[in-house]
């Protein structure tokens, strides 16, 4: 089974899924502060990340989900919806993007008050 790895600032988190598993599931799986404002049905680009390690591994872009990254922040050439990219056989690495981690954090108030008031979040730039 691939191992799907997410990095963050605020944690690293890995993974095993089987194939065909959505980054976003995974993400899920093992609680990695993955954000998703419209639930993961491609509808916003929360859930924008970059893919460090097992790109060519990945289910290929549709339409759809280009035509959202176009309205993500700080798109890349290994840039990927998470909700729409299925892992292949391949071990991935993640980087969780500052916008999902900033929709993550609105999505889940307790958890961001709690880093508050650990002095973790906001980020430091």
């Amino acid at each position: 089974m691939p191992k799907v790895t997410f990095k963050s600032p605020l944690a690293e988190v890995a993974v095993d899924v089987p194939p065909g598993t959505t980054l976003l599931d995974a993400a899920e799986k093992g609680e990695a502060q993955v954000g998703h404002s419209c639930g993961g049905v491609c509808g916003c680009s929360t859930c924008h990340v970059w893919v460090r390690k097992g790109l060519d591994s990945l289910s290929e872009q549709r339409d759809d989900e280009m035509d959202r990254l176009d309205m993500g922040f700080d798109v890349r050439p290994y840039s990927r919806l998470s909700c729409q990219t299925e892992v292949g056989g391949e071990d991935v690495t993640v980087e969780i993007t500052e916008e999902s981690l900033v929709a993550f954090m609105d999505e889940n108030p307790v958890i961001r008050r709690q880093l508050e008031s650990e002095g973790r979040w906001p980020l430091k730039k």
